[in-house]
């Protein structure tokens, strides 16, 4: 007989102070929107050369610092599974930035 157990999903942390669910909303709009802000910037001050150049790389910045948090705090066997930027935001400030003070998982 196969003795494998399948580990249970741990569910996405809810954060309940208000300062938590600030910092977790700000890297959401960091891996979400600074990317496009960074953009049209350099489109407005340079050109739309630069602009492109700019979001190309920045996509590919932006990725690299995605997928640093997500694999910095959720759990080993869950890394198969996908993950929205607001779930990493959460998970990421529920393990690292406030890990004393919400106890994070109902």
């Amino acid at each position: 007989m196969n003795d494998t157990y399948i580990d249970l999903i741990e569910p996405t942390p809810t954060l309940k102070t208000k300062k938590c669910k600030t910092i977790a909303f700000a890297i959401r709009f960091f891996l979400q929107y600074v990317l496009y802000i960074v953009s049209f910037v350099s489109w407005y001050l340079y050109d739309y050369f630069i602009a492109g150049a700019t979001l190309l790389l920045g996509f590919v910045i932006v990725g690299i610092i995605r997928a640093k948090l997500r694999n910095s705090v959720i759990p080993v066997s869950q890394r198969e599974y996908q993950y929205s930027d607001d779930a990493i935001a959460r998970w990421y400030t529920a393990k690292i930035l406030c890990f004393g003070e919400d106890n994070a998982k109902e």
